[in-house]
């Protein structure tokens, strides 16, 4: 992996599958005082209403469609869009994936030593890895993903499915990754796990 060269501190890519437990992994870097850049958080900045994205969005499938009613995206119907048409897939990702990476970009280079996290669930779909210096994988096997993600968001097995088959399979994570935990066990194992290799990354980069 290569970062970025305007950014002076290492960046560890953080990724994994819906319900592979990476949000309550990046929780815990975050604890050990790791700044930490969400592709999440920067994908609902550059889509909040005012933002020339939001009213591309709207043109392209009618406001009454895919709007709230205070004028914010109704992320929900966009997942339900994206999700049974590919063209609308890929519409959608040439307009908000240079804006969004232009936004972590931004906050990359504002990180505080000795590392920082860039968590995205699509770093390995995108080109966000490029930013990196090395990736860890969060993992976990797949039923194990759809019984989490189904009971955190009271959501059927075949909606989970749906996100999964357009995020990179578990096998095609692993032979990207340079570093993996295998989160299929308890909290306290994962947070664990996250503290042996938050100091493996101290003794790299410190």
């Amino acid at each position: 992996m290569q970062a970025s060269p305007k950014n002076k501190v290492a960046v560890i890519g953080i990724t994994g599958g819906i319900g592979s437990g990476k949000t309550a992994a990046t929780d815990r870097f975050a604890s050990h005082g790791i700044d930490v850049v969400d592709a999440d958080l920067m994908s609902r900045e550059v889509v909040k209403p005012g933002k020339p994205a939001l009213a591309a969005i709207a043109s392209r499938f009618g406001a009454g469609t895919i709007l709230l009613e205070d004028g914010s995206l109704d992320r929900r119907q966009l997942r339900h869009i994206i999700f049974t048409d590919p063209r609308e897939k890929l519409w959608l990702e040439s307009l908000l994936h240079p804006l969004i990476r232009d936004e972590i970009v931004h906050r990359l280079q504002h990180c505080k030593p000795p590392y920082c996290l860039l968590s995205s669930p699509l770093l390995l779909e995108t080109d966000q890895q490029t930013l990196c210096d090395r990736v860890l994988l969060i993992d976990a096997p797949e039923q194990l993903q759809l019984a989490r993600t189904q009971q955190r968001d009271n959501t059927s097995e075949d909606a989970v499915k749906s996100i999964m088959t357009n995020q990179f399979s578990r096998q095609q994570r692993q032979a990207v990754a340079d570093d993996i935990i295998l989160n299929n066990s308890s909290l306290e194992a994962l947070y664990a796990a996250v503290d042996g290799q938050h100091k493996k990354y101290l003794e790299r980069y410190s």
